[in-house]
């Protein structure tokens, strides 16, 4: 009789289990097909040309208009690249074109500013969506929209 109750319970724990990870797969990827997609690990888009670097004997120059430095807070999400005490080098996305799967952006949810790496771009009904990512997290993000980015980081210095 008690190995019949254990069977029972052992069966039930498994159909809620698979039950919700099937639940949460659909609701974090949703039905859209991605334009791209590939791991988290891809490089980002190499924004700083050859001919933007000046090396001169006592510094170096990155010439990139419209740029602007990030400072992180130590939320551990994008460990080992990005942490407390690192500087980004960040620029303002002119348009979705800007954006590729690889890149570090800076994006408003809920009036928080979070910097993850975009690991999906693709397309739905309301136009282009981007996935992202912390390369220290173990889930996506929800779907970021181009009038969320704020930066792309382009550079990162320790």
């Amino acid at each position: 009789m008690a190995f019949k109750k254990i069977i029972k319970i052992t069966l039930i724990f498994l159909v809620g289990f698979l039950s919700a990870n099937l639940i949460n797969f659909y609701l974090i990827y949703g039905l859209e097909a991605p334009l791209l997609n590939l791991s988290s690990n891809s490089s980002p888009y190499d924004f700083i040309k050859e001919d933007q670097i000046i090396i001169e004997d006592d510094k170096i120059i990155i010439n990139i208009e419209d740029a602007s430095i990030g400072r992180y807070a130590p939320t551990g999400s994008m460990r080992p690249v990005l942490d407390y005490g690192s500087n980004g080098i960040r620029v303002k996305p002119d348009s979705e074109e800007d954006v590729h799967i690889g890149d570090i952006i800076s994006f408003r949810k809920d009036g928080i500013l979070i910097i993850h790496r975009v690991v999906e771009k693709g397309i739905d009904k309301n136009g282009v969506y981007f996935i992202t990512k912390g390369d220290n997290n173990t889930a996506v993000d929800k779907k970021v929209r181009f009038k969320d980015i704020e930066y792309i980081t382009v550079g990162i210095l320790w």
